[in-house]
Parts: structure tokens; sequence; C-alpha cells
């Protein structure tokens, strides 16, 4: 390993000498010249990751410490990578998919002007750079910067067209609702420090150190580290800054919110495995969190007809299930479901980056229909990531949500239930989006009809390499029902992660429920496809407007916290500000203006009035003098 070990580092770095590059010499070099240089430096950190991932793979993991980051008194916090079977898995799916996406981003973003490609691409490689960063961080520290790191990224990709004011506003809400979060993750680092004067990795789980924290410590450390992976995954409350994000340009929705950014939680908890083993309570807090959250943005999907926020909400509700997994203590199942779903939805969002750029930027999917005669790649593409996502067999998504429901129904069949439910509802709105969207007939403009095309070679290539991936990603997790020592994944991941989960269930209880839901998620695509099949444009009402209008939670926030936050800060900003504030600021320059302009007349100049002030002073302090010592 110790070769490998001297070039780890190139990892993290190529992304970032790649922004460097990209970001100043922006208006020095070409479109082409960008593009080479923001996909090769992703494309090399992934070369290296394989390797990487290799030597792993054959036992070979290590902590590589460069250099004491900060050190105050008995405190040590190393600059470190730990290299394990965890952060090497997280590192295939950064650089590859990422790879196709600034690939796909070569032709989807060559309309814009030289330097704002440029920009566009230094930002991307400086996301890698943080996403990487915060994977490979061998201490809750390093993992911190790369979490602010992408926070900061996803603020800049997506303002991207910043002279949208609605855009800067999604960019804001975004970036203030991650430090909700941020602030909750950075007083969990404080306690531990506090309590065990560590943040590493390897001395914070280790027995010994664990047994330091009393019930109560390992409850709030679990919780505050919890509400920063709900302000970062985008979990109730803290989610629907994940939707508006979308004001980005596509394949950023692919890259931040659908493969990688958005996983972070999912990450930093299968990372802290141990520490939330020992907290039942917290986990139940997460199971139900992650259920609620899976189920109401599945109703909400239901009704949306821009392409990017069907598949916005797709994604909140499919982090959902990704902490159902981890709150039922199947980390294995959670970290198998992020990287499933980075094939299916990266393909997904830039397939729906196809349909816009042949659509001419429309996203309405009324105005849309019959695509399929056009855009044959895409349509194909788009449709396996729509079997992939609804857990067809033998499909990869089919594996990664039957160990997510397994896991469930061991816990408590009522989860299961409803975890169910809320996997028929992604059936139904994903082939929803694809039937309305590539079949009937065309309902936009003559004017988009006739410039209706496919995508060129850099933005298809991509599409089928992560449709093929789609399918055969699945293989990597088959479950032991089906075959004996396949969970290649669980077993890899093993070293690290150590399941939790409850109950067992045995081989016939398995294949009854994956029979289920199978059949039921086929009857619900057929339904789907006699719905919407010969779809007509229709204007919803009742119970089907409250899902269109989000059940009104981002109208409910702005009552309850944003509009009484802008009144406290305009009383502040007109009365307490000017009065007080500057009043007192005021006051006092008056009151020593003042001042000074009475003891100014003392200084007359005149030598018998200097005369007559020294001798009053005497006599004034003779008096006191006598009347002190009486």
């Amino acid at each position: 390993m110790q070769n490998a070990l001297q070039i780890v580092y190139l990892i993290p770095l190529l992304p970032l000498i790649g922004f460097l590059i990209n970001g100043l010499g922006r208006k020095h070099l070409s479109k082409s010249v960008i593009g080479v240089i923001g996909s090769g430096v992703v494309l090399a950190s992934f070369a290296i990751s394989i390797w990487v991932f290799l030597q792993v793979k054959g036992g070979n993991t290590h902590e590589v410490h460069y250099f004491d980051f900060i050190s105050v008194g008995d405190l040590k916090i190393p600059f470190a990578f730990k290299i394990d079977q965890l952060s090497s898995l997280f590192l295939l799916i950064i650089t590859g998919v990422g790879f196709l996406i600034h690939v796909y981003s070569t032709s989807y973003m060559h309309e814009e002007k030289t330097e704002h490609f440029g920009r566009y691409f230094a930002y991307l490689n400086l996301f890698i750079f943080s996403m990487l960063l915060l994977v490979m961080g061998a201490n809750f520290v390093i993992m911190f910067i790369g979490w602010e790191g992408v926070g900061l990224c996803s603020y800049l990709l997506i303002g991207y067209w910043f002279k949208k004011t609605e855009y800067n506003k999604a960019a804001n809400k975004a970036f203030i609702m991650n430090r909700i979060g941020d602030l909750a993750f950075l007083i969990a680092i404080f306690w531990l420090i506090q309590k065990l004067g560590t943040v590493t990795y390897s001395e914070v789980f280790i027995a010994a150190n664990l047994a330091k924290l009393n019930a109560t410590d390992i409850s709030v450390i679990t919780l505050l580290l919890f509400v920063g992976a709900t302000g970062k995954s985008a979990q109730i409350p803290l989610y629907t800054w994940l939707p508006d994000a979308m004001a980005g340009p596509t394949p950023v929705s692919a890259l931040i919110h659908a493969a990688t950014m958005v996983t972070a939680g999912i990450y930093m908890i299968a990372r802290s495995n141990l520490l939330y083993s020992l907290a039942p309570f917290t986990m139940d807090i997460i199971a139900y969190v992650g259920l609620a959250t899976a189920l109401f943005a599945a109703t909400i999907a239901l009704k949306q007809n821009d392409i990017k926020k069907v598949l916005a909400y797709s994604t909140v509700s499919q982090l959902g299930f990704m902490f159902l997994a981890l709150g039922c203590g199947a980390y294995t199942a959670a970290v198998f479901h992020v990287m499933t779903h980075a094939f299916f939805k990266a393909l997904m969002f830039l397939g729906s980056g196809s349909v816009i750029h042949a659509m001419g930027g429309e996203q309405d999917i009324r105005n849309m229909g019959g695509l399929s005669k056009n855009l044959k790649i895409t349509f194909i593409t788009f449709l396996i990531g729509c079997i992939a996502i609804a857990g067809i067999p033998p499909f990869s998504g089919f594996f990664s949500k039957d160990a997510i429901l397994l896991s469930a129904f061991a816990k408590n069949p009522v989860l299961y239930g409803i975890a169910l439910f809320t996997a028929l509802l992604t059936a139904f709105y994903m082939f929803r989006l694809l039937f309305i969207t590539f079949t009937g007939k065309f309902r936009g403009t003559h004017e988009q009809q006739h410039h209706l095309h496919e995508s060129p070679a850099p933005m298809t290539i991509p599409l089928v390499i992560l449709a093929v991936l789609s399918i055969i990603g699945g293989f990597v997790g088959i479950p032991e029902v089906f075959m004996h020592g396949g969970d290649k994944l669980g077993e890899f991941l093993s070293p690290v992660i150590t399941n939790h989960s409850e109950g067992h269930v045995s081989h016939s209880t398995e294949y009854m429920l994956m029979g289920l839901s199978t059949v039921l998620v086929l009857g619900m695509i057929a339904f789907a496809w006699f719905k919407f099949k010969n779809y007509q444009r229709t204007e919803e009402k009742g119970f089907g407007k409250v899902l269109e209008n989000k059940w009104y939670v981002d109208e409910l926030y702005d009552k309850v916290i944003v509009n009484p936050l802008h009144k406290l800060g305009g009383f502040f900003n007109s009365i307490f500000e000017s009065k007080v504030v500057d009043g007192i600021v005021n006051g006092v320059g008056r009151a020593v203006s003042y001042t000074s302009s009475k003891f100014r007349l003392l200084q007359s100049g005149q030598v018998a009035n200097y005369i007559l002030l020294m001798v009053g002073s005497m006599v004034l302090i003779f008096v006191l003098q006598f009347f002190l010592k009486r």
C-alpha cells in the first residue's frame, strides 16, 4: 500500500489544480482547453481511485498523516486521510459519476461565454475537491472542511446564472438552510473534543473512548450529527432548499443533488455507525424522520410538472429511504442505495437535461409529449433509469430498495408497509413523468417541434454508461437468499460497517416480500400507463392543488419564520438601530462636543482668571481637607 499512499493526496489535489487553472485562466483559455482540463483532472482522480480501491480490496487500509492541522495543548487534530473500504467506495462514486457529468457539461454548457464556461468548470472542480476531502478525511474536522466546501460550491453553482434574482434567492436558501445543520455538526465536534480530547475516527470509535461517553453524551452527539445530516441531505424540516436548487444548470443538479453532496449525511452516519449503534433513541428518530421525508416528498412529486422538480422531490424521497435504512441499523443497505441512486438519478437528471436541450429550455412536461420518436437514446436510457428507481429486478434499484424494505420489515412491519406504499408512489410518479414526456402527442409549439433533435455524443455517451451501470450496479449486493456469498458489497464493507438490524427474516418471508413489492410496482406502472398514455393538460383541483403547491410548506415557513424575521430585522433597523444604537453613539459624540465647548471657556488666555481659579481651587481643597479630617 505504500506506493499507493505516495500518490493518494493527488486524488483531491488534481481537481483543486483544475479549479485554479480554469478559475484564474478563464479569460485566456479556449472552451475546449477548459473542458479538457476540467474533465481530465477528474478522470485522473478516478484512475487513481480505482488503483486505491484495488489496494483496499486486497486488504490494505491505512491512515495517511501529513501534518498537524491544529495543535493546542493536548489537543492534536492532524490533516490526515483515511483510506479504507467505505472511503474508497465513495471515491469511485464521486470521481466516476463526476467525470461523466463533466464530459456531459462540455456540450450542455457550450453556449456560455468562454469566461463563464471557465467559471462553471472551476466551480465543478472545486466541488469535486471538497467532496473528496469530506470522504477522505480521517477525522471530523477534515470532514467538516469538506462539508463546508460543498456547501459553498452548491451556493456558487445554484446561483451560477446570478443575473436572475430568483436563482440568487435559491442559492441563498440552500446556503442558509445548510448553515443550520452545520452549526449542529460543529457543536457535536466541540462536544467530542470536550469529552474525549480527539475527533479522529480511529480514536473516537474504540471501546475505551466510547466507554467514556455516558448515554446522554451519546444521544446528544448523535442527534447533533443527525441535524447536520438533515441539512446537507435534505430531510424534514430542512429539505425545502433542494427542490429550489434546480435553479442551477442541469448537470449541477445531477452532480450535487443526485450523486454526491446530498449523500454526505448518509456517509457521515455510516462512518459513525459504532456510535449510532449505541443510541437506540436516535436511531428511532432517524428511521421515522427518513420514512416521513420519503413519503412526504413522494406525494409532492405526484403532481409536479417541472421535469427537474419531479426528480428533485424524488431525490428527497430516496434520501429518506436511505435514512430509514440507517435508522433500522442497515448501514450497508443505505450505502448500497447511495451507489445505485447515484447511477440512476444522475442518469435521469442528465436525461432531463437532454430533453430540456432539445426543447430549447422548456421544462414543463405538460408542453412536451411524443419525444421518444426524436430522442431515442434519451428515451431508452431514461426508461432504464425509471425501471431502476421503481425497483424492478434485476435492475440496480431492486436490490438496494429490497434491502431497505427488508430492514424496515425486520424493525417494524408498520414501517415496512408505509415504505412499500412510498415505493409504489415512486414507481407511479416516475412513470407518469416518462409517459407524459415521451409518449402521446407533442404538446409544444411548432417551432419547438421543428427543432427537436437528439443530443450530441458528449451528452448521450454518459447517458449510455450510466444506463449500463443502472442495469448491472445492483449485482454487487445480491442478497443471500438468491446466491450464497452474493452480497459482495456487504462483505467488502464489513471491516468498517457493523450492521445493527433488530431482527432476522426467513428466506421464505424474504421471497414473499420481494414478490409482493415487484407485483405491486408492475401494477402501479400499468396504472400510470393507462392514465397518462394519452395525457391531456388539465388544471389541478382540491387535494391535487395542495400537492402541486407542495403542501404549502414554503408558504408556511415564510409566514412562521421568514416574515417574522424580516419584520424583526426591520424593527431593529428602523427603531433599535437608529434610535438606540445610533442614539447612544451620536449622544456620546454630542455630549463630548457640548462638554468640551463649555470647558473651552476656562481657557480664556487671561492670567488673572487663571490665578483666581488656582486660588479658588486651593481654598476648596483646604476646606474639604478640614471637613474630611473632622
